[in-house]
């Protein structure tokens, strides 16, 4: 089982490329194989890492049998949260050390 690090690290980057494949559009989504094939992680840890964020409201999965995600998109949360780290990654620390 991954330690907390690493489960918050896999949920991160779960909204990451689904927030980068769907370009911000809740009505897109994209399957879970392709999640597992671009993430590289465990198909246990993908699902752990789903099952959260949709306990979250960030995401919504349709599941295959066996706790496999066939379908993941992001909720208008989601989204929301995504274009709020988007935009604090764009606009660059307010203030940095050595400047005044």
């Amino acid at each position: 089982m991954a330690t907390l690090r690493e489960r918050k690290t896999y949920r991160g980057q779960v909204l990451r490329v689904l927030y980068e494949a769907v370009e911000g559009n809740r009505l897109l989504g994209i399957t879970g194989a392709r999640l597992r094939r671009d993430l590289h992680i465990p198909e246990q840890d993908l699902a752990a890492a789903c099952t959260y964020l949709a306990g979250e409201g960030l995401i919504t999965v349709d599941w295959e049998p066996g706790n496999t995600p066939a379908m993941v998109t992001l909720t208008h949360e989601g989204i929301r949260l995504m274009e709020a780290e988007e935009e604090e990654t764009a606009a660059g620390p307010a203030w940095s050390p050595g400047h005044s």
